[in-house]
């Protein structure tokens, strides 16, 4: 089995377990990423020239049949690659084309499932391994497993832990494909639901929704790319964030209502939460009880509104 031919399409962090467990357990004949941005080379990039793999970073890999006839792949992986992928491709190698997708399909389709989930409020989430076709994650399923997502876990906790159970599912899926032993299961695509890539504006905390949804956006945004608010005309990246009390129906969303030895009350829809850690625009990440001792009066804070 070691010796079929495998194709690696990915770009992001996420697939670097995924890329090397095939390095260590199958023959790579090629491996497929984004083009640079500037200076800027892709996770998966440093893996390949790490281990001499064959590179390729195609403009527009629906322009590059040739190539993967070239490469003569039995099988073609990808994972978070960036791009859409020509039917003609698909439909080249011996054993198909799969891809390794970071939710429970069908279940946040699209490019921020593990970001979504968090923000979303989900309980759990996990990887499913499916059938590439021409519709954005809309391929038969062919293995899925699933983890809880915990009251503290950030976008950043989140992602690793799926990354690593993507590697695992993966190599434990591949031996089934190649025997023809797996099972094809359709999505019921009356249950899906979407992840699109987060704008900034998805970014920006609105005061008025409620204490958890404000912390799941906060949670959901962390270490990137942040969640945020305005004051004073700066951006303030919030970071980190509790529950507070009910009420305090007197003052406005938004509005700075207390100071803690390590937070600062923040009126929110339905009560307060607590900010614990923030960033002031052109500054570093503080806790925020340090952020207070570098203020000369901490309480001109009060009654300040953030936007």
């Amino acid at each position: 089995m070691e010796n079929i031919r495998i194709i690696f399409m990915g770009t992001p962090k996420f697939g670097v377990p995924i890329l090397k467990a095939l390095i260590d357990n199958y023959h790579l004949v090629g491996v497929i990423t984004q083009p640079d941005k500037s200076f800027n080379i892709s996770p998966i990039k440093k893996l390949a020239l790490e281990f001499n793999l064959p590179l390729f970073q195609p403009e527009d890999i629906t322009k590059e049949e040739g190539l993967i006839k070239d490469l003569n792949p039995d099988l073609i992986i990808t994972c978070a690659y960036g791009q859409f992928i020509s039917k003609n491709i698909l439909d080249y190698p011996k054993f198909g084309c799969l891809n390794v997708h970071a939710s429970l399909l069908p279940k946040l389709r699209g490019g921020a499932p593990i970001h979504r989930a968090i923000i979303n409020g989900y309980h759990k989430t996990g990887v499913t391994i499916m059938k590439t076709i021409l519709k954005m994650d809309a391929g038969d399923i062919i293995s899925q497993i699933e983890t809880e997502i915990k009251e503290d876990d950030t976008v950043g906790t989140l992602h690793d832990r799926l990354s690593l159970l993507g590697r695992d599912l993966l190599i434990k899926t591949l031996p089934k494909i190649i025997k023809g032993e797996v099972k094809y299961l359709k999505q019921d695509h009356s249950l899906a639901t979407y992840a699109p890539i987060l704008t900034k504006n998805d970014e920006k905390i609105d005061f008025n929704k409620n204490k958890r949804e404000i912390i799941n956006l906060i949670r959901g945004l962390n270490p990137y790319p942040g969640a945020y608010a305005l004051l004073d005309n700066k951006v303030y990246k919030i970071w980190k964030a509790r529950m507070g009390e009910n009420g305090f129906m007197n003052y406005l969303n938004g509005e700075i209502i207390k100071i803690y030895d390590d937070g600062l009350g923040v009126k929110v829809g339905n009560g307060e939460i607590i900010i614990e850690e923030i960033q002031v625009e052109g500054k570093k990440r503080l806790a925020v009880k340090d952020f207070l001792n570098g203020l000369q009066n901490k309480e001109t804070l009060i009654g300040k509104v953030f936007q």
